[in-house]
């Protein structure tokens, strides 16, 4: 029988690494910032929308969106993040419903990671088994984010400020990953709760 984690924590917690570390165990990971970008594509009814709602000054010359221009809209701009989300979440979880579908179909004794920045807020924890939260220092995931995306420091912190409390976000976790050491730290971590859930489906 198949069992869906969903994998979920604050921008630049470690998400990624952890899903990595996962599918190395066997794991099929459902990586929703690649929906995301799927359903944006010039010609989907979501980029359609987005256009509409945010002007053409979100369009780069070849059609497709300004992912960093429309970014730096939405976080700094609650109204305007919540208009994208609306627009953006309900065509997302109708993918990653149809691809829960697929692997049911393909391979139904598989371990499933759907990994979502906003799973909680998308009230998309409804589709998994277990919630797993990375954590990381906010000093360690400003650090991250401000190598990964060449952000200014007060442009890291409006991006944490935007997203939900990191403690409200824990009271969801069925297990809390934490991601501030080494990668061997957190792969050790992750090894644990995996032979949890392996442990638990062997006795079910």
């Amino acid at each position: 029988m198949m069992f869906v984690i969903g994998l979920t924590g604050g921008i630049a917690g470690g998400k990624s690494t952890v899903a990595a570390i996962l599918k190395d165990l066997g794991a099929k990971v459902i990586d929703t910032d690649q929906v995301a970008r799927e359903v944006v594509l010039p010609g989907e009814p979501a980029y359609r929308d987005i256009v509409a709602a945010f002007g053409k000054g979100i369009v780069l010359p070849d059609g497709q969106l300004n992912r960093k221009a429309l970014g730096r809209i939405v976080f700094r701009d609650a109204a305007a993040r919540e208009l994208l989300n609306a627009i953006t979440h309900p065509r997302i979880r109708a993918r990653v419903e149809a691809r829960l579908e697929d692997l049911k179909r393909t391979d139904p004794g598989a371990v499933v990671v759907i990994e979502a920045p906003l799973l909680i807020e998308a009230g998309m924890d409804d589709m998994v088994d277990a919630v797993w939260v990375v954590t990381a220092p906010e000093g360690v995931r400003l650090k991250r984010l401000m190598e990964r995306d060449g952000l200014s420091l007060q442009e890291a912190r409006n991006r944490l400020q935007a997203q939900m409390e990191e403690g409200e976000r824990l009271r969801y976790a069925t297990k809390i990953i934490p991601t501030g050491g080494d990668f061997e730290a957190t792969r050790a971590s992750v090894l644990a709760a995996w032979q949890e859930i392996q442990g638990s489906r062997k006795l079910s």
